[in-house]
């Protein structure tokens, strides 16, 4: 009965009907509307050198932040019948911005994807759970294609699931028979349509596998190990310019291929002195040149150059605007916003950077 109400039309015809029986809203409800309305929101701004900046934006975490401004009737309906589920992050991780400026999320603790529109207010959840054939299990990193075609890697399922733009299924690569996957432990995911080729680390098997469009190795590269072009547990990817960035888990570091993955450098490293990474877990890189890091476990992002000098960290661990409780993923799309996902307090924090379009700069002492 409760989701017969909740249907959009005949929650239409409800609110006519109360309207007509002459149902209004209750004055302790319209109280607390004005409050919410008139609440302070919070500040956030980092001064940078050079007259660079980075201010807090916004947070969100649920479907419901979409059309936060629902109409009287709405309301109206919302309080005989019961506000709609909306659909909200619950162990969100990997993120991306697509060329529309849709935000897409994977969310292994719902078991899906979710898709932000906030441009046209709209609202896509995505999910294979139960499926007898590639059902989707463990969804991990994300990323999108020139035709903002969606690919998610499944650390579970062993395999890459992609999604047409608007969230139909149309095909799992490295799908076998018997419903493995042909991966051990896929994370990180990267998409160059240019030269229509697919990046994905295998986390288990310490590799970087070089795919074609339709799901065909071409090859591979990286070994177990702590050398150049060696890998710990590698997981997240980044494609920036001619190079490949590559979080090196355990190796506490970040390092950078060429796409035909021979390497160029490499950034951070164990210990407790400037510099060190301790828990990587994703890589940005903005319109100068500049490398940020995901540090889970001290709740931070670090900035690097490329020469691997630290320039600045924001973030620490806490629940208000900038602070962050075990982030994971991170995302920096062609204006210069950031995106993290703030995993623990299950919600995406937005930044904005602006800066000079100069990437030389001194490194921070």
């Amino acid at each position: 009965m409760v989701q017969f109400l909740l249907n959009r039309k005949w929650r239409q015809r409800l609110g006519v009907s109360l309207v007509l029986a002459g149902v209004a809203f209750p004055a302790p409800i319209q109280a607390s509307q004005k409050a919410k309305q008139h609440a302070a929101p919070e500040l956030w701004e980092m001064s940078l050198d050079g007259g660079r900046k980075l201010t807090w934006e916004q947070s969100f975490n649920s479907e419901s932040q979409i059309k936060p401004n629902r109409g009287f009737w709405n309301k109206l309906v919302d309080f005989v019948a019961g506000a709609p589920e909306y659909h909200f992050l619950v162990r969100p991780y990997s993120i991306a911005a697509d060329s529309r400026g849709r935000i897409i999320v994977t969310d292994p603790g719902a078991e899906g994807v979710h898709i932000f529109d906030f441009i046209q207010h709209k609202y896509k959840f995505i999910e294979r759970s139960g499926k007898s054939k590639d059902a989707m299990r463990t969804p991990q990193c994300v990323a999108v294609d020139a035709q903002d075609n969606i690919y998610v890697t499944d650390s579970d399922a062993g395999v890459i699931f992609v999604f047409e733009p608007g969230g139909k299924f149309l095909r799992a690569i490295g799908s076998l028979k018997g419903g493995e996957g042909y991966f051990k432990r896929p994370t990180g995911i990267a998409v160059d349509s240019a030269a229509q080729r697919i990046y994905v680390t295998d986390t288990l098997r310490d590799k970087v596998f070089i795919l074609d469009l339709e799901g065909n190795v071409l090859g591979s590269f990286g070994k177990q190990g702590q050398g150049e072009g060696e890998f710990n547990f590698p997981t997240e990817l980044r494609l920036d310019g001619p190079n490949l960035l590559v979080v090196d888990a355990m190796n506490f570091r970040v390092q950078a291929f060429d796409r035909s993955g021979n390497f160029q450098y490499a950034i951070g490293k164990i210990g407790d002195s400037t510099g060190a990474i301790f828990r990587p877990k994703a890589v940005g890189v903005d319109s100068e040149g500049d490398l940020y890091v995901v540090d889970a476990l001290w709740g931070v992002v670090q900035v690097f150059n490329r020469q691997g000098q630290l320039l600045y960290y924001f973030g620490a661990k806490g629940a208000h605007a900038g602070e962050f409780q075990l982030p994971a993923g991170l995302f920096i799309d062609r204006n210069d916003r950031v995106y993290v996902v703030d995993s623990f307090n299950r919600r995406v924090q937005v930044f904005q950077y602006v800066g000079v379009k100069t990437p030389a700069r001194e490194a921070m002492r």
